[in-house]
């Protein structure tokens, strides 16, 4: 693995551990990370059709490999989709191959972005920083360990509400101390 390599996943887990977890964004995120069963990979995509490639052969990894191995992906691509609008049209691409490969009801792909917008927010909207990540990045996720986490967080559905508040009470100051720009 080259050194930038490693760096971009120094960065992401350095963000998983500070926002993800550190912040409670996902309850679920510690057990995996605690366990390493997180694979981190680095595409060298520079194309959609090479990141589509890499995406199914991650995708069919995952499905393949024991939980206990690695229950998570995430597929960190940095040098394609670096605008959000394009990253975001691509996102039907990737649920239409989840559905080519036939594992759609079995894996689920998040999405996280340095962009990251939802609809009807402005850019600098502190409740956008719940999906973002320091380089375009795609979560696959299995859909028997959802179930499972939700199983031991009955009240799921509060998550998103809960992230809301907590990004909220950190505000743009907040979030800039966790991650100084260098």
């Amino acid at each position: 693995m080259s050194e930038k390599h490693t760096d971009i996943i120094q960065e992401t887990q350095d963000w998983v551990i500070k926002a993800v977890i550190g912040l409670n964004l996902c309850p679920f995120a510690k057990a995996v990370h605690v366990k390493e069963q997180i694979k981190y990979v680095v595409s060298e995509a520079r194309s959609v059709e090479d990141l589509l490639e890499e995406l199914a052969k991650e995708l069919e990894y995952l499905a393949e490999v024991s939980p206990e191995k690695t229950d998570t992906t995430l597929l960190i691509h940095p040098y394609v989709l670096q605008d959000f609008l394009v990253y975001n049209d691509f996102l039907e691409l990737a649920d239409s191959l989840l559905e080519e490969l036939k594992l759609d009801g079995e894996l689920q792909i998040a999405s996280f972005h340095p962009q990251y917008q939802f609809a009807n927010t402005e850019f600098d909207d502190i409740t956008n920083f719940t999906n973002r990540s320091p380089y375009p990045t795609l979560h696959l996720i299995r859909e028997d360990s959802i179930d499972k986490a939700v199983e031991a967080f009955p009240e799921a559905e509060a998550i998103f509400e809960t992230n809301m508040q907590t990004m909220e009470k950190l505000g743009l100051e907040g979030w800039k101390k966790l991650f100084p720009k260098p």
